[in-house]
């Protein structure tokens, strides 16, 4: 059989792999009265409907990369007053949330914080199967070494489907703030701590984000995690008033709460994929995604179908993801793949970033977990683009529709990638995207091929085998995520 004749067929394999998986996910959003989470209807609404509804008065800050977050998150720890709630994939005891001449261990911190507020930890009890990682006994022992000598309360959630987890990443203050994003706790498979320009070092490096949130919304999250911490332990935490607004943006909390796990959520709560769905199918000018994986058929569908038929000649999509995702590789080629396909104009660029100290380059893992559209529309948190984070992990994020701040944080993300100052980016992104995301990514792919070193840090994505990612990429989805 010949290769042309070998990949379309298993191209036309992995396309029937992808039909069979959304009807999967169709049945059982319908069978729990769902649907329109899946398939909202066409209102121009940007927000999510239900609730909780946007709030206004809220103050939403965006902390790029870990360096910026993670101090962040330790001053506000250090300022607590009446409590702190985490809820976490994973968390290491000995991690350090500074790392200057006063830096703490996490586990000597929430320790220290234990002897005068409550202190309580939500974590991911871990795979059932050692094969994954980090399995139920290794979290087992980052409880005891939690709790051990100290007066932190921490509890191991079990409420999974099967090969799923909870992935979501809060650190709750008082009820007044919230950091809401994509970093966890944890040196589990690198160093979170990394700054903007993302210089070589010993570990292997992470490109991440998380919010601040003050104001109203924060009542939204602290709700959530008190519902999760009832199901597991059956302490009932008192309600969280609503704080005073903060400051100007209206926000939205969005979550994904598989069906059938929780009693407070039988029916399960699918938001965060109608919040992508509705943003990316308003998008007219600029769709810009960072994410660990690109798996969603969903996202793919919409964009795809925007490439063939452009809704204006500036249209342009970006896809910043990292070189070698830690697992899930054929789904997101497969899936480039098809919007690879699509693009007959070269409006669609994915790519991703590495370490750099000068000519030495190396491996940086992109964890972020960003959407940007058209300058209007905004979200962070612990979601990927995949069906793990769109239907069967716990999942939050927080969505705005503030112009101002959506083009601040890209005018920020980019001038990181592009490695020019945020005031030499600011003509329209399509100019940006053909004179300088493509050129550059372009010529450092290239640089890679020939042996070169490398001279900046962004760089295209390698080609796209239709034939060994159409079919592999969806096969594993179907297995992993149907």
């Amino acid at each position: 059989m010949g290769i042309e004749l070998r990949g379309h067929l298993d191209g036309w394999a992995g396309q029937g792999i992808d039909r069979t998986i959304a009807a999967h996910h169709m049945r059982r959003l319908r069978r729990a009265g769902r649907l329109a989470q899946l398939d909202p209807p066409q209102d121009a609404s940007m927000w999510v409907a239900g609730d909780p509804p946007p709030r206004a008065g809220c103050e939403l800050e965006l902390l790029i990369d870990g360096s910026q977050a993670l101090p962040a998150i330790a001053e506000a720890l250090a300022g607590a007053r009446s409590h702190v709630h985490i809820a976490g994939w994973h968390i290491t005891p000995q991690f350090g949330l500074t790392r200057d001449e006063g830096a703490q261990r996490l586990r000597d911190l929430l320790g220290e914080l234990a002897e005068r507020i409550e202190v309580r930890v939500l974590l991911w009890a871990g795979a059932p199967a050692r094969a994954f990682t980090p399995d139920r006994r290794a979290v087992r022992e980052v409880r005891e070494e939690l709790t051990r000598g100290t007066r932190v309360r921490c509890a191991l959630d079990r409420h999974e489907r099967p090969m799923h987890c909870h992935h979501e990443k809060l650190v709750l203050i008082d009820g007044e703030l919230a950091f809401v994003g994509g970093i966890d706790l944890t040196s589990l498979g690198g160093d979170r701590f990394d700054s903007n320009d993302h210089p070589m070092r010993g570990r292997l490096g992470w490109h991440d984000a998380a919010s601040r949130l003050r104001g109203p919304a924060v009542a939204d999250v602290a709700e959530h995690f008190a519902a999760r911490w009832q199901a597991v332990t059956g302490e009932r935490l008192a309600p969280t008033l609503a704080p005073t607004p903060a400051g100007k943006h209206e926000v939205q909390v969005v979550r994904t709460v598989p069906e059938r796990i929780y009693p407070f959520s039988a029916k399960g709560d699918f938001r965060i994929l109608e919040a992508y769905t509705r943003a990316l199918r308003s998008a007219q000018e600029l769709v810009y995604l960072e994410s660990q994986f690109l798996w969603s058929q969903q996202v793919v569908e919409i964009l795809a179908h925007k490439l063939r038929e452009p809704p204006s000649d500036d249209f342009r999509v970006i896809v910043m993801l990292p070189a070698k995702p830690n697992n899930g590789t054929d789904t997101t080629r497969g899936q480039l793949g098809v919007l690879v396909d699509a693009d007959a104009d070269g409006r669609f660029l994915a790519c991703t970033i590495s370490s750099r100290s000068g000519g030495l380059s190396g491996p940086l893992y992109v964890h972020a977990k960003i959407g940007i559209v058209d300058d209007r529309w905004l979200t962070i948190g612990s979601a990927n683009l995949n069906e793990h984070s769109f239907f069967n992990d716990t999942e939050v994020n927080v969505i705005t529709c503030d112009a101002e701040l959506a083009r601040r944080t890209r005018l920020r993300l980019w001038a990181e990638h592009l490695e020019r100052p945020a005031e030499e980016l600011g003509g329209a992104p399509a100019q940006i995207f053909d004179e300088l995301w493509r050129p550059i990514a372009s010529e450092q792919l290239e640089r890679r091929k020939r042996g070169d070193a490398a001279t900046h840090r962004l760089q295209e994505l390698p080609g796209v085998s239709r034939r060994a990612m159409a079919l592999l990429g969806p096969l594993d989805s179907l297995l992993v995520d149907g």
